[in-house]
């Protein structure tokens, strides 16, 4: 008999999270869209009634009751309570806020006690296979350079806490270096890449970064660079916004593409 279908709640209707619950509701072997979640409902109404078959619709704290598998496409300040009701029961969270991990860091701890898992997708980074596969030896140094248009930075806390201005430069502009793990607090909307990367490899106090304010670039452009005892290699991408000038498309893609995954009779990739 084949096996069920594992049930999957989406929190978040905002450009990524549509494009996942689109997915689903399309078709993905082995998962189906069981709830969806949503700071308010009524918003996405006419979003929800176009699905071919309607989830429930739920507060994030009845998720755990109706599904296996959580993916968070939420603001950072709602991992906790989105991630805690999944992994203490032994059930998956998919994490976008990446960053929010690094505060949280103990709900990887609650995980592993419970037989539970968080899984970080690749997202709108390249190279994190090779990575992950280099941090099984020895890694001397990750470095990565970002540069964003002006309208994916603005607001970023660091931004406001040391009174930068970016809005009327003409130039690229270096406006931070430093560790992933500061990257993450003074630019929790931008930089989860980072912070993937970190976690991939040699952890964010480890893991250095440029951030480039860049009026002369239309993409968010991510360079990486390792040094390994196995390996020397540099990687570039150049992710085209979605709706949210914040986020790549291919966030929402490299999600889906995890799903896929899971029922595929050809895995590749780590």
């Amino acid at each position: 008999m084949p096996n069920p279908s594992r049930r999957v709640a989406v929190v978040g209707l905002g450009p990524i999270g549509r494009k996942v619950v689109e997915a689903l509701d399309q078709g993905i072997d082995g998962l189906v869209l069981a709830a969806v979640s949503a700071q308010d409902p009524a918003k996405h109404g006419d979003f929800l009634a176009k699905l071919k078959r309607s989830p429930a619709v739920l507060p994030i704290d009845d998720l755990f009751a109706a599904a296996d598998i959580v993916i968070e496409c939420a603001p950072s300040k709602l991992v906790r309570s989105i991630v805690i009701p999944f992994v203490s029961r032994g059930k998956t969270a998919i994490v976008l806020s990446v960053g929010a991990l690094l505060e949280n860091e103990d709900l990887i701890a609650l995980a592993r006690q419970n037989g539970g898992q968080i899984v970080v997708p690749t997202g709108a980074l390249i190279g994190l296979d090779a990575v992950t596969a280099a941090a099984e030896g020895n890694i001397q140094s990750v470095r990565m350079v970002t540069r964003k248009p002006l309208n994916g930075l603005a607001g970023a806390p660091y931004l406001v806490e040391n009174n930068i201005d970016i809005a009327g430069i003409t130039e690229p502009l270096k406006i931070f270096e430093g560790t992933a793990r500061d990257a993450a607090k003074g630019f929790p909307a931008n930089l989860n890449v980072a912070v993937a990367l970190s976690l991939a490899g040699l952890g964010p106090d480890r893991t250095t970064l440029q951030i480039w304010a860049d009026p002369t670039v239309t993409r968010n452009v991510h360079r990486v660079e390792v040094e390994s005892d196995s390996a020397r290699f540099s990687m570039t991408i150049e992710n085209i916004p979605s709706e949210n000038p914040k986020t790549g498309r291919i966030t929402a893609l490299s999600v889906i593409a995890y799903l896929r995954k899971q029922g595929s009779a050809l895995r590749v990739g780590t």
